[in-house]
């Protein structure tokens, strides 16, 4: 057989497919309804998990890579702080150090009281490192000084969600904000970076010089600390370094001390996300397999149908492979149409599943479409080998 004969065989068989599926639309679509739920459900699962997955990790990014969260305090009462900034200060690999104790207490200004909205404002005891460690860059007025923190200056930087609920769109540099009884004058304000601004955002924060906090009413200790490093290869070695000058702490009884990668949070929300989407697309994949079976069922069905036309077929020359393609055609276009079906309603799925878990519009992109696509081509080819082959041993009697 000629290449050319081979595709006018193969665009026949084609046609011959498409005519009998329907000749038979309502059967044809009660088999497609597996491949359908299926392919959609799978195409739901894995984008909106990917895209819920990747707002997870944009979120770690807006709040800074590379970062070592250290836990450090003295039973004595001694500033476990000043101990991990010195020694941080003789590590070449360490870029930023900064508290992140938070303090409690009322914000207000004028007759804008943080007690009376729905999200308050988080105030932050920081050094002059705070946003090289947190990812923050100021967009008006400056950052928290050196001299900031060493003459306890009463001052603070203001997050852009903390400044539009307390000044709306005026300039609030240089005005005073009460913060815990004491007044502090706004110096400065962060560029926003939490986007989606929902809830307790990172943009909603108040930034004071940690020495500061002899004014307020409200006192926080300085044992959470956060050390920023110069690449994620060196997060390990300073990790290594900080343990072995200060793991005698734990051991001598003189405080606590414990230090982890932020890093490890991301690794471990990648593998809940992989894990997630294994097992919900397992649960799925029950429903292809479901579909598959009444592909094969339906197509012995036809195959018991069309006896007759096999057998002339068979008795006028037909060869056993051009009735084993013909099946295959059939079965691969009902899965084909029902991909395509599924794909359709896949992409209103995710779109409406994301908008409600993730609070964003997200779409499958085109490598899980056409994987989709072509994997429900394959199901169908699959299951209708076996009742292609046995259509192909019918004798011509």
């Amino acid at each position: 057989c000629t290449g050319g004969g081979l595709a006018v065989n193969l665009a026949q068989a084609f046609k011959m497919a498409v005519k009998s599926i329907w000749s038979k639309k309502m059967r044809s679509l009660l088999t497609m309804l597996g491949i359908i739920i299926g392919i959609a459900a799978v195409m739901i699962i894995v984008s909106v998990i990917t895209g819920a997955n990747k707002k997870s990790m944009e979120y770690y990014e807006s709040m800074g890579t590379n970062k070592i969260s250290v836990s450090a305090q003295l039973y004595s009462g001694g500033d476990a702080f000043e101990e991990v900034y010195n020694y941080c200060k003789s590590i070449d690999m360490v870029v930023g150090v900064t508290p992140t104790g938070y303090v409690g207490g009322t914000v207000k200004y004028g007759a804008k009281n943080s007690q009376s909205m729905e999200y308050p404002p988080q105030i932050y005891l920081g050094s002059d490192q705070y946003s090289m460690c947190n990812n923050f860059q100021i967009d008006k007025g400056r950052d928290l000084s050196y001299l900031d923190v060493k003459k306890y200056s009463a001052v603070c930087v203001l997050g852009a969600a903390a400044a539009k609920n307390f000044f709306d769109a005026a300039d609030p540099i240089g005005k005073d904000l009460t913060i815990a009884g004491a007044n502090f004058t706004v110096v400065g304000v962060y560029a926003q970076k939490d986007f989606m601004n929902q809830g307790y955002s990172l943009d909603n924060v108040i930034v004071i010089p940690y020495t500061s906090q002899r004014y307020l009413s409200e006192y926080s200790d300085l044992s959470d600390i956060t050390v920023k490093v110069k690449d994620s290869a060196s997060v390990n070695q300073v990790i290594a370094l900080l343990n072995g000058n200060f793991d005698n702490w734990n051991q001598t009884g003189r405080g606590n001390f414990w230090c982890y990668s932020d890093q490890s949070w991301q690794d471990q929300s990648n593998q809940q996300a992989l894990m997630m989407s294994l097992v919900l697309g397992a649960i799925a994949g029950i429903s292809l397999l479901v579909g598959g079976i009444g592909i094969m069922n339906i197509m012995l069905v036809t195959v018991t149908e069309r006896t007759r036309e096999i057998g002339i077929r068979r008795a006028i020359g037909a060869e056993r492979k051009s009735i084993v393609i013909q099946f295959l055609i059939e079965a691969g276009v009902i899965c084909g149409i029902g991909g395509i079906i599924g794909i359709a309603i896949g992409f209103f799925g995710t779109a409406i599943a994301s908008k409600l878990i993730v609070q964003s519009v997200l779409l499958p992109s085109p490598v899980i479409t056409i994987f989709a696509f072509l994997f429900s081509v394959a199901l169908g080819v699959l299951f209708g080998m076996f009742p292609a082959i046995k259509a192909s041993k019918l004798q011509p009697v």
